[in-house]
């Protein structure tokens, strides 16, 4: 297996980060949820809307975590991981803990006090990945959220 670096993302790699999206809302059951497209990440990421890492193995994008700056009036800054995702046909090889690691040492050089993220109930694989960095799922708070345009 040909080694796989970590790496910031550039313009260039948004068309393979927003395929391994559209991989992971397809395994949710929610493909139709999907409505950006590669030029609205390339724009958001050009914007610094949003920061992500991936993950390559030759030239092809296997993984990214894809994050943004957040802030908690009771923990002050923070990033907000809206996604992790390993190609299907990479996952069990250890780049997502890779990738989580690349993004811990991210948040401690940029002086980020924690990382927030969601996970579906369902999702035992994602449940289990995040134990094993003694991660808390707070069960008390209801997510919400409200459609604009």
């Amino acid at each position: 297996m040909t080694a796989i670096h970590i790496r910031k993302a550039t313009s260039e790699d948004m068309s393979g980060v927003h395929e391994l999206v559209r991989q992971l809302a397809t395994y949710e059951k929610a493909p139709h949820e999907v409505i950006t497209t590669p030029e609205e990440y390339r724009n958001d990421y050009a914007d610094g809307v949003f920061d992500c890492l991936v993950a390559v193995q030759g030239h092809e994008i296997v993984g990214i975590a894809l994050y943004f700056l957040a802030y908690s009036t009771w923990k002050g800054r923070m990033y907000y991981l809206d996604d992790l995702v390993v190609r299907e046909k990479m996952r069990g090889k250890g780049i997502g803990h890779q990738l989580f690691d690349a993004l811990i040492e991210e948040a401690r050089k940029n002086d980020i006090r924690r990382i927030k993220w969601q996970v579906l109930d369902w999702n035992a694989p994602a449940i289990h990945f995040y134990e094993k960095y003694k991660a808390c799922f707070d069960k008390e708070w209801w997510n919400g959220s409200i459609e604009v345009g």
